[in-house]
């Protein structure tokens, strides 16, 4: 189908599966530290005691001037290394999210494949698909941009230095 994409999106950055699970897990959050993607993000269900059955309601756009309307809902949790969602709406698909630790860094994996949905992407697709791959690549280098910045001010909040991480009431290293 040429309305189909398959995205590996590949971070490193700096901290523990633990902090990037919980800056990933707040979907909400999302519209303020990576807000030239999330415009709009509404919690529609909380994710039950392991993790799972979140729904999310987003507006989400790229560099390109349209709007993507979609949901998703947590299936899968593999807290903290990972949790695995599916979308509906402007695509449909399934996201998962990988953490793995390496030393102070952290490994992120997003292995993202759907389908456009949206008409305007969905048409044009057969077209424009290395523009609108282009689309997705930006908006997760702002993803990534985003993410290590909200890991920054989290640690400068809580007086911690990066790799640290609270357990049990009990500061230690990771």
């Amino acid at each position: 189908m040429t309305n189909s994409y398959q995205f590996i999106t590949r971070w490193r950055v700096e901290g523990t599966c633990a902090e990037v699970a919980d800056v990933l897990g707040e979907p909400v959050a999302f519209a303020r530290w990576w807000p030239s993607v999330y415009l709009d993000v509404q919690e529609l269900a909380p994710p039950n005691a392991h993790g799972v059955g979140r729904r999310v309601k987003l507006i989400t756009k790229g560099r390109l001037p349209y709007r993507l309307r979609w949901e998703f809902e947590v299936v899968e949790s593999r807290s903290p290394h990972g949790f695995t969602i599916v979308a509906r709406g402007d695509f449909d698909g399934r996201g998962v999210w990988t953490f793995e630790q390496d030393g102070r860094f952290v490994d992120i994996v997003f292995d993202w494949r759907i389908r456009a949905e949206k008409p305007l992407v969905r048409n044009l697709s057969f077209l424009l698909k290395p523009l609108f791959e282009a689309n997705h690549r930006w908006a997760m280098a702002r993803g990534e941009e985003g993410l290590k910045e909200e890991l920054a001010r989290r640690r400068a909040m809580s007086g911690r230095r990066s790799g640290e991480s609270r357990r049990d009431g009990l500061l230690s290293q990771s």
